[in-house]
């Protein structure tokens, strides 16, 4: 017999979420109805699916319920397979909890639970902020072929819960000639896939002690999406690094959605990257499973 279940389409910046509450776990959702339910044409819509569930009543959690924490993001890409983190999925899956009374912001801090650890939340101006805690530089340049920028370009990676290859362009003219609707090709292909940026410096750089770029992105699972919270993250750490000694700790980083605040603060003797944003939810409904 068809299941019919309960729903609310949100983004942040663009990007944006099926939020699907299964408080207890009860929902085994396979890759095929998450890809229906995020088909722009045959279903909702969108770039992944948030399921809204207790730490306690899935596997993965059950390590953060032990430390406390209430809540576990299951994320999905739009084609049903697993993510690590979403930087602007958890932003929206905090509003989330926070209109529907499950959890508050306002008297501090809100961990959540997610296959990259448990990240931290907190409100901030530009709407919400997560610590996605420390990140790390891979040592070895990725070759990365897109259609549209001629020849292949290096890509740096980076690992902010999850994967990244940053790569660096001239100019806007190449940013905007860019053809996303085609899988970047990655020389060599990491492990398990990588979400793929490509950034473009401002000119100048760093403008009252905030440095600015502009980007667009390929998410791995699901093609070109208008922003990339983690990808905002590990873009900004990219030119970052790049850069030098001398470059900011405040950067602020543009997308087709947008645009996204990352800081690089110092917290209990190690660098920790910040992403703040908006999330916004628009409308709630009920849908019949496939």
């Amino acid at each position: 017999m068809p299941q019919t279940i309960a729903f609310t389409k949100g983004h942040g910046t663009g990007n944006d979420f099926v939020i699907v509450p299964d408080r207890d776990g009860d929902l085994d959702l396979s890759d095929d109805q998450v890809a229906v339910l995020c088909d722009r044409r045959f279903g909702i819509g969108g770039d992944g699916i948030l399921r809204v569930v207790r730490a306690a009543a899935i596997d993965e959690g059950a390590e953060a319920a032990a430390s406390g924490v209430e809540w576990f993001m299951d994320y999905r890409n739009a084609d049903g397979s697993r993510a690590e983190m979403c930087g602007n999925g958890i932003r929206v899956f905090a509003r989330y909890l926070a209109e529907v009374g499950w959890a508050t912001l306002d008297e501090g801090p809100l961990r959540i639970a997610t296959r990259a650890g448990v990240k931290t939340l907190t409100r901030s101006e530009l709407g919400f902020e997560v610590d996605l805690g420390p990140w790390r530089i891979e040592q070895d340049d990725v070759l990365v072929r897109a259609r549209g920028i001629g020849a292949p370009r290096p890509g740096l990676g980076i690992d902010v819960g999850n994967p990244h290859i940053v790569v660096a362009l001239p100019d806007h003219r190449e940013l905007e000639a860019l053809d996303l609707g085609v899988l970047p090709q990655l020389h060599p292909e990491p492990p398990h896939g990588a979400n793929v940026e490509f950034v473009v410096p401002s000119d100048p750089l760093v403008r009252d002690g905030v440095g600015s770029i502009r980007m667009r992105v390929f998410e791995r699972g699901v093609g070109e999406t208008l922003s990339c919270g983690t990808g905002v993250a590990a873009a900004a750490l990219a030119v970052r690094h790049w850069a030098g000694p001398a470059a900011p700790d405040h950067w602020s980083v543009e997308v087709p959605g947008g645009t996204l605040g990352v800081r690089v603060p110092e917290i209990d003797g190690e660098r920790h990257v910040l992403l703040s944003g908006p999330a916004t939810l628009v409308y709630s409904g009920e849908v019949t499973l496939a």
